[in-house]
């Protein structure tokens, strides 16, 4: 007293409960293969910072003038205590490099796209608005390759 299309809901069923088993056993064998994320190695003051230099226009807080904002993209930091991971999982990656003369801004704007290396004097977490990187370096100099 069964009727004929029941033999085909159960096939589709059962095979639609093997496919999910399926993903469900890949999932979480490819859950298990990612290591772990590690936090980058520590960056201390005299520690040398190298990556790609790029510049943004951000508007300035004050009286919302455009003005050049500098950053490097590098491996993964570490920043010193209390600082310590910007609240991030592997440390910041972007670093903003503060000018403070016209003379670094010019150096800089030479070196816009090209890959940099800085030595750095002070670095802190980014907590401004106006500060559009993970972590702040104020004080630092232009390493020569």
């Amino acid at each position: 007293m069964t009727k004929r299309r029941f033999g085909k809901c159960c096939a589709l069923a059962a095979s639609f409960a093997a496919l999910m088993m399926t993903l469900a056993v890949s999932a979480s064998a490819a859950q298990q293969a990612d290591p772990p994320l590690k936090a980058g190695k520590p960056i201390n003051t005299g520690d040398i910072l190298s990556g790609e230099l790029t510049m943004m226009q951000v508007r300035d807080g004050k009286d919302g003038k455009r003005v050049p904002t500098y950053q490097i993209t590098s491996e993964p930091r570490r920043l010193p205590q209390p600082g310590g991971l910007c609240n991030l999982e592997t440390g910041p990656e972007t670093f903003q490099l503060i000018a403070s003369s016209n003379a670094q801004t010019s150096q800089l704007k030479a070196l816009i796209g090209k890959a940099i290396s800085v030595k750095v004097g002070e670095v802190a977490c980014a907590q401004d608005a106006g500060q559009i990187s993970e972590a702040v370096v104020t004080k630092w100099s232009l390493v020569r390759r």
